[in-house]
């Protein structure tokens, strides 16, 4: 029996698959399909549990107009900040492992949240506690070992826009 998870994943893969190929003819569409059907039966699964979500424009509209661009600022802030650490001569760097605080439960949202902070020059998610909504993260510039302010600084730009997107 096919469920609603596999489908919704075949039909983005095949999405996916046309945007990044871009080629109109049979035979790019017929490899597009048997891509899509085998990560669809290989995954499918895993890929959405609450597969109604999927279906509220809104929540495309924060992730592309709220997230994306938060992300790449971010991004940005954060590769000047360890450029000047790596080009200053007395390299002033308090490295550390710091734990943060999330109230997001969803797993895409976790997920989404993890690799947001890794993908973020600086900081590198080092493991996820769902059950307490609790992140370990590797931080170049440890600013404060407290747990609220620390979940302040790296998590919360991030948490309030997933939220909105994913739970």
């Amino acid at each position: 029996m096919v469920n609603k998870s596999r489908i919704i994943l075949f039909v983005l893969g095949f999405l996916v698959w046309c945007l990044l190929n871009w080629v109109p003819d049979w035979q790019h569409l017929l490899v597009g399909v048997f891509v899509a059907l085998f990560v669809a039966f290989m995954t499918g699964d895993l890929f959405v549990t609450r597969p109604h979500v999927l279906i509220q424009p809104k929540r495309y509209w924060y992730f592309v107009v709220h997230y994306i661009p938060l992300f790449l600022w971010e991004c940005f802030k954060a590769n000047i900040d360890v450029a000047y650490r790596v080009l200053h001569p007395k390299l002033p760097i308090n490295p550390g492992i710091v734990k943060v605080k999330t109230e997001l439960k969803m797993d895409t949202a976790l997920t989404f949240l993890a690799n947001s902070i890794t993908l973020t020059p600086g900081t590198l998610s080092v493991d996820i506690d769902k059950d307490d909504g609790i992140l370990y993260v590797h931080w170049i510039d440890v600013k404060s070992k407290d747990v609220e302010t620390a979940t302040r600084i790296i998590v919360e730009r991030f948490e309030r826009i997933l939220k909105k997107i994913f739970e």
